[in-house]
């Protein structure tokens, strides 16, 4: 296969498929990234990468799934959108490669060629192992025995070297969710990224599987920690997203009456995070998170009664600068877009405004 200008790459959310994004982030110059669950989000995700396809410039495109099992219908949708784009696109190139190991894609995989199963290795072993021999990238080679000790958790070869020093890194990356890939995927990846990197540089010392956990807290603080003074863990994480979230903040903002707020949706240690981002932002009245399972946190620092806000959208309530409840029609979604429009609609229809 021709090395392409322009690679999609989509991957599972656990430390296998991160860990093929690891690799070909070594191979490729341009390239974007998704990761995705099972079941209907690899259709979403899909959707997102056609639609940003039909605005690449690139002549070459590669759509790249790994560590991912395709349903029948999700391998024809694939095939009526490339066929969409080439049809639209004249010139265009655009190849398809899955790389899978699970035994419930083989149905699949023998209905289409480009979905390559191999259920005696993980995705990550797959993955570097196609790399070298279909693209020619040999700047993987020295993460070998990485990709060894990933492959031996992941299929759970209990006998191999890497077995153990494996299991606490895909236990790492498993609790990683001091980002969260809902409002900022780049970073959160980027985070996983680095642990995986760590653990590369770790990998060859003695009892490298106890070191790798001991030191574990200490990586997570470097990555946080960058040009900051140091502090515990949870103010650097708390000071990392203020640092994001302001710079994303007039995309976020809701409004409750004559209040200000942002909305976030799946952001993790919300007293921290929001009391230190209300601080930097006064601007701000109030800072609204709601979780998957329909929860909501709010936080003020003295500029709006949340308990206020929590008893009318989610018969909540709490404190003046900290409350909370659920909404218990709220669906989960992959969308953040989609749960704005959801909590706008909400205000509109409890206050009338």
């Amino acid at each position: 296969m021709k090395k392409p200008d322009t690679v999609y790459h989509l991957s599972h959310t656990d430390l296998d498929g991160y860990a093929c994004q690891f690799l070909t982030s070594h191979c490729f110059e341009n390239i974007h990234y998704q990761n995705s669950n099972y079941g209907d989000e690899i259709t979403k995700r899909l959707k997102i990468f056609f639609d940003q396809m039909l605005l690449d410039s690139s002549k070459t495109i590669l759509l790249l799934i790994t560590d991912l099992n395709l349903t029948i219908q999700q391998c024809e949708f694939i095939e009526t959108q490339i066929e969409k784009l080439q049809n639209f696109k004249s010139g265009i190139s655009l190849q398809v490669q899955l790389l899978d190991h699970h035994g419930s894609g083989r149905d699949a995989a023998e209905a289409y060629k480009w979905y390559y199963l191999d259920t005696s290795r993980s995705a990550t072993k797959i993955t570097y192992d196609w790399l070298i021999s279909s693209m020619g990238c040999e700047a993987i080679q020295p993460y070998k025995e990485l990709v060894d000790a990933i492959n031996a958790i992941d299929i759970w070869l209990t006998d191999e070297k890497g077995f153990e020093f494996g299991k606490v890194l895909m236990g790492a990356i498993a609790s990683s969710r001091e980002v969260g890939r809902s409002l900022f995927d780049d970073k959160d990846r980027e985070q996983k990224f680095h642990l995986i990197r760590s653990a590369y540089q770790m990998i060859d010392e003695e009892n490298a599987h106890i070191k790798l956990d001991n030191e574990m807290h200490t990586i997570k603080k470097a990555f946080f920690g960058q040009d900051r003074e140091d502090n515990t863990l949870d103010n650097l994480v708390a000071d990392y997203l203020t640092d994001l979230l302001t710079t994303k903040k007039e995309d976020l903002k809701i409004y409750y009456k004559e209040k200000v707020g942002v909305l976030t949706y799946g952001l993790p240690n919300i007293s921290v995070i929001g009391n230190a981002f209300l601080v930097a932002n006064p601007d701000i009245d109030f800072i609204l998170n709601i979780s998957p399972n329909g929860s909501i946190s709010l936080r003020s620092n003295n500029k709006a009664d949340v308990s206020e806000i929590a008893a009318t959208l989610a018969d909540g309530g709490g404190h003046p600068n900290a409350s909370g409840g659920r909404i218990n029609n709220f669906k989960d979604s992959y969308s953040y877009a989609d749960v704005k429009c959801f909590i706008e609609s909400l205000i509109e229809e409890k206050t009338g405004a």
